[in-house]
């Protein structure tokens, strides 16, 4: 027996004592193992009750499967009949599948919800005073953040996998499966995996250990519950990303460009974020030409990834992608099937606490519900004052890119998107730093160095206030929204500060 007291500073070696022995030596084959030792869980129930899992709690999800999710109604379903109340649902986004929630926050089981966007029915009812205690809206960013510093703690996180093999590897496509289901990167998955107290993989394509490579590993997995419907398909993909043929569309995409590389953001080794709407996905097509015509490449592509950005990077264009979220089908069998084609968590992404890649972006492209004089942008709220969309990674990027870009018409249908002031306020303006629609650019009076070169490249530049007026003219100002006074959302910065709340919309004036 060693005798420790002899040993030299010997507490400031070890507290674990002499060595007692080894735990017993498994001698079953791996085959045996993986059938025997592993953690699979016959029911969800049970991995629910093997959670510890209380009244009060904080539950999470991700949003990889977009409207095909099938995942969170089914789990909190299943709570339901088990009898939880007060659960804080902590989803990184909720589509229009979700409107059964709604029964949900009716009957208690869930009081509070903090998530990125909401759309559909839940939105609607939500915007009208459906919950008692006001939603809580973060930027992807924002939300990485708080997971990470704890504001935003997570009991159990229910996390909903394509693949997974018995130990809980976990992964957004399976190599063995060509046909099954496909999300491609689990990117806001993996921040909940590694800081939830417990996690719970649900999937519905068990695959031989090691499901290598992995979104997922298995460390940071507890349980895993094996069932025959994780999502719809056509939900979750929908083929690859069309091109966009709207003339105004294509319009703002080739100025969006011009502005780039006028404002010298265009060169050797730049990097980049294309969000996935059709002006942003058409802004990709003009400068890639710009790329061939200049002989010059991509160092990174960043954020959510579609087939557009894949195809860019198999040409030889775009020398890295680092995918938060596959956007589309070609980007998940890229995603899949290319070396440089890396999946990152949603902290790696675009955390406050850290540093993170949008910092490192030359120029982000992003689109925009309303734009107001001050250049505060409003993706969350429609015209109507109702919940529609999600802040996403918006104000992430572009704080964190060198020149943030963001592009919309001057006016959809009879609705002015620049406007004297927002209904809500997500990106502000401090870091928005041109605007491109189709009858106009503005630049931020921040930045008179980006100004000055678009005019000296003869790309004629307007106020922001010049737009509002010409978009007023168009279609005339429209009635300001009734709002109640009772607050049913708090969006929060990236660094999680309250920049704006959101009122129910008063239906009864």
């Amino acid at each position: 027996m060693i005798e420790l007291e002899k040993i030299p500073h010997i507490h400031e070696i070890s507290n674990h004592g002499p060595y007692h022995g080894a735990r017993e030596k498994n001698t079953a084959t791996f085959q045996a193992r993986s059938t025997r030792q592993n953690k699979l869980v016959p029911s969800l129930e049970e991995a629910i009750r093997r959670t510890g899992l209380k009244d009060g709690m904080t539950i999470s999800f991700h949003h990889h499967f977009r409207n095909g999710d099938h995942i969170i109604n089914t789990v909190v379903d299943k709570l339901a009949e088990m009898g939880y109340k007060n659960l804080t649902l902590a989803a990184s986004s909720l589509a229009a599948v979700h409107a059964p929630l709604i029964r949900h926050i009716q009957n208690g089981v869930i009081t509070h919800i903090e998530t990125s966007g909401m759309r559909g029915e839940l939105a609607e009812q939500v915007s009208r005073g459906l919950i008692d205690c006001p939603v809580v809206f973060r930027s992807h960013g924002g939300r990485a953040s708080a997971i990470r510093s704890g504001d935003l703690h997570i009991d159990v996180a229910f996390l909903g996998a394509p693949s997974c093999d018995p130990y809980g590897n976990a992964n957004g496509y399976s190599r063995d499966d060509e046909d099954g289901i496909a999300c491609g990167s689990l990117g806001y998955a993996r921040t909940d995996a590694t800081y939830a107290d417990n996690v719970i993989v649900i999937t519905n394509h068990l695959v031989a250990y090691p499901n290598a490579p992995w979104a997922i590993p298995e460390f940071e997995v507890d349980y895993v519950v094996m069932t025959d419907d994780i999502g719809d398909p056509k939900g979750i993909m929908s083929g690859a990303t069309r091109y966009t043929k709207d003339p105004k569309e294509l319009l703002i995409a080739k100025t969006a460009a011009n502005v780039i590389e006028a404002a010298g953001y265009l060169y050797d080794g730049f990097s980049m974020q294309m969000g996935s709407g059709g002006a942003s996905l058409a802004t990709a097509r003009f400068l890639r030409q710009k790329m061939i015509d200049q002989n010059i490449h991509c160092r990174f592509a960043l954020g959510g990834i579609t087939g557009q950005i894949a195809a860019m990077h198999e040409e030889g264009l775009i020398d890295r992608i680092l995918d938060v979220q596959s956007f589309d089908l070609d980007a998940a069998k890229s995603l899949k099937n290319n070396h440089f084609h890396h999946q990152i968590s949603a902290s790696y992404y675009a955390s406050h606490t850290v540093a993170a890649a949008v910092d490192q972006l030359d120029f982000v492209i992003l689109s925009a519900l309303e734009i107001d004089t001050d250049f505060n942008v409003n993706v969350l709220t429609g015209s109507d004052g109702v919940i529609r969309g999600a802040i996403g990674g918006h104000p992430d990027t572009a704080e964190g890119a060198s020149l943030s870009v963001v592009v919309a018409p001057l006016t959809r249908g009879r609705i002015p998107t620049i406007v004297k002031r927002v209904n809500t306020v997500v990106t502000p303006g401090d870091v928005v730093d041109v605007v491109v629609t189709d009858q106009g650019i503005a630049v931020n009076p921040r930045r008179p160095d980006v100004k000055e070169k678009l005019e000296k490249a003869g790309l004629h530049v307007f106020t922001i206030e010049q737009l509002q007026k010409r978009a007023e003219k168009l279609v005339g100002v429209p009635d300001p929204i009734r709002y109640k006074d009772r607050i049913v959302g708090v969006v929060m910065y990236r660094d999680n500060t309250i920049i704006d709340v959101i009122r129910q919309i008063d239906e009864d004036a």
